[in-house]
């Protein structure tokens, strides 16, 4: 009979300790998750050039001016940006750089969204092709 007791006593303090331990893997597991949710975070709002990507297109209009339409779009996970600044490259054919200059796109873009944007400028004689960069962003 001493050796039932025993039996079930030691049946129940391992049933209720492997109960307790899951609870407290599961708690665990959770406080990874945010820390490595707000870990995601961090690089995205220290990096912004890494997860946006500045695509467009250029033409003349009948004024003589470079039009230039763009599309910027958010790779992140978790973070906006706004704000971006975009820097544009003016090149020759032969791959000279002519003109550098600015654009800044007042919009917020949502993680996994692309926002568009339209620039008009003088650009200098000569110029063949135009390239973009995002610069910076802000969160």
């Amino acid at each position: 009979m001493i050796k039932i007791i025993s039996f079930l006593f030691a049946f129940l303090t391992i049933t209720i300790v492997s109960c307790q331990t899951k609870t407290e893997k599961e708690t665990t597991a959770a406080k990874k998750y945010e820390e490595s949710k707000l870990s995601i975070e961090e690089i995205e709002q220290q990096s912004p050039a890494k997860f946006l990507t500045v695509r467009g297109t250029d033409k003349k209009n009948l004024v003589g001016q470079t039009v230039v339409k763009g599309k910027i779009s958010n790779t992140a996970k978790v973070v906006s940006y706004k704000d971006v600044d975009v820097k544009l490259f003016f090149y020759s054919k032969t791959g000279a750089l002519l003109m550098e200059d600015q654009e800044m796109v007042y919009e917020t873009i949502a993680p996994g969204k692309t926002v568009n944007f339209k620039s008009k400028y003088f650009s200098p004689k000569g110029t063949d092709s135009i390239a973009m960069k995002v610069m910076s962003a802000k969160f």
